[in-house]
């Protein structure tokens, strides 16, 4: 008699994250349904599971089918960093565009408690979030000005858009120090890794933070994350590299043009049609590509118009387009670069948050009469910084605010960076990061100009024209 088809969830309500793992884990051994594997299991028979197969063998795979979700509450921007470094997880965080921040939300770092600059760090916290809270009321009133009452439109959705457009030119001036809520959702195996990352971290917040979440982890997959531990290698590849000069002693070099590719695939084009030819044909690659060396433009580009009919937002596109890559290297505003690090299928490599690169003004704090008071809070904030930098370095990045400028080397592939390019470009994006998205298309479509036409954004704007519309200085 033939088995019937059946489709299930394996209830993680009923069945604790480890459970489920190894009910997962023994079907590949077992002839048995998984929800009758999960019935036979207990707590004690799942950990012992672990410690032989995963723990003991190295079996981490079996460690990806417990998924927790974890809520972190405020926490600092600077340690989200860290927390929202592992690619293999999902974020949800509080959002400085959608949200008015209160002016006491900062963190405090334990490296300052009783030292002789605590009070200028919380002084200069404070006149940033005063700034802050003036510049939402006086551009508020350039923004009421800017997106009157549509047709058929609540005042209640209007004053939405009003607020988010004055958060977003107001964000420049929040601190890494404000606090944030963050969900996360994280199998164990990512886990393991992310606690052992944050237990190494320099910071006291952010190894408090590990520990913590190792506590409470160990609540649901006590086996699967109760060896993560410090790394030293993670201090002993800085100090390596560092070698101990102080950061903001580095000269940024003469090298100032913000958004430069580095490196792309010339044969991007051939590549791609080879890979779908092999991938359908069942001929090799070499033959592939010698078929496709001996088409005419024409029929490249019909074949082309094939692979991205489905281009949009809901629909991915084939993975033989990650066969073409490019590197950018970068000089993105802090909050703009809170946006970009949000795609985890790219590789970054971000340099340390400082004062080096200077910052970057808004058009709306000119337009609002608040430069002056602009530039005062991020001198002041630069003053701080330079202080505790010569003090405590690595607690210096949490005065730096949003505006201040750092580098940051990415590396995509074309699936995965049309889809981010597309996001980052389209109208409801901030104005920074689409600056930034519009200026990496134009440096792609200079390279390779068969690929100008599957980019489908607005035409009417050009990353120049942004910068012109939204920036006093970029």
């Amino acid at each position: 008699m033939l088995s019937k088809r059946q489709i299930y969830l394996l209830d993680p309500q009923k069945y604790p994250p480890e459970v489920i793992a190894v009910a997962f884990a023994k079907t590949s051994r077992s002839p048995e349904s998984f929800q009758q594997i999960a019935d036979e299991l207990t707590d004690e028979k799942s950990a012992q599971f672990h410690e032989k197969w995963v723990v003991g063998y190295g079996h981490s795979s079996v460690a990806e089918h417990a998924v927790l979700h974890i809520a972190a509450e405020n926490i600092s921007r600077l340690a989200v960093e860290c927390l929202e470094s592992n690619r293999l997880a999902s974020y949800t965080e509080k959002s400085t565009r959608y949200q008015k921040w209160d002016p006491e939300n900062f963190h405090i770092p334990e490296e300052l408690e009783g030292h002789k600059l605590e009070s200028r760090y919380i002084e200069t916290c404070r006149l940033l979030f005063s700034t802050y809270a003036t510049a939402m009321e006086k551009v508020k009133i350039l923004a009421e000005q800017d997106e009157p009452l549509r047709e058929g439109e609540s005042e209640a959705l209007r004053q939405n858009r009003i607020r988010s457009k004055s958060a977003d030119v107001c964000r420049y001036l929040l601190p890494a120090a404000a606090l944030a809520n963050v969900g996360m959702t994280i199998n164990a195996r990512a886990l393991e890794h992310a606690i052992t990352k944050m237990l190494s971290n320099p910071l006291a917040e952010v190894r408090a933070m590990g520990e913590e979440i190792k506590s409470t982890a160990k609540g649901e997959v006590p086996t699967l994350v109760k060896y993560a531990d410090a790394d030293p290698s993670f201090q002993e590849i800085e100090d390596c590299f560092h070698g101990g000069q102080a950061k903001e002693d580095l000269q940024p070099g003469e090298d100032q043009d913000w958004c430069r590719l580095i490196r792309y695939d010339p044969n991007a084009e051939e590549m791609i049609l080879s890979a779908f030819l092999y991938k359908y044909s069942g001929i090799s690659l070499s033959q592939a590509a010698e078929k496709v060396r001996i088409l005419t433009p024409t029929e490249k580009t019909n074949f082309l118009d094939k692979i991205f009919i489905n281009q949009n937002r809901h629909l991915s596109l084939p993975r033989e387009l990650e066969y073409a890559r490019y590197t950018f290297d970068l000089i993105l505003d802090q909050g703009a670069y809170f946006e970009l690090k949000r795609h985890r299928m790219m590789t970054q490599t971000a340099q340390p948050l400082g004062i080096s690169l200077g910052y970057t003004l808004p058009r709306w704090i000119s337009l609002a009469g608040l430069e002056k008071e602009y530039r005062t809070a991020m001198e002041t904030a630069e003053g701080t910084y330079r202080a505790i930098s010569n003090e405590i370095p690595c607690v210096a990045g949490y005065i730096v605010p949003n505006a201040y400028r750092r580098r940051l080397l990415v590396d995509f592939n074309l699936r995965s960076g049309m889809h981010m390019l597309s996001l980052r470009s389209a109208p409801n994006a901030h104005f920074s990061m689409r600056r930034a998205a519009r200026r990496m298309v134009d440096e792609i479509r200079n390279v390779q100009p068969w690929l100008s036409k599957y980019y489908k954004f607005d035409s009417s704007e050009t990353w120049q024209s942004i910068e012109n519309a939204f920036f006093t200085e970029a």
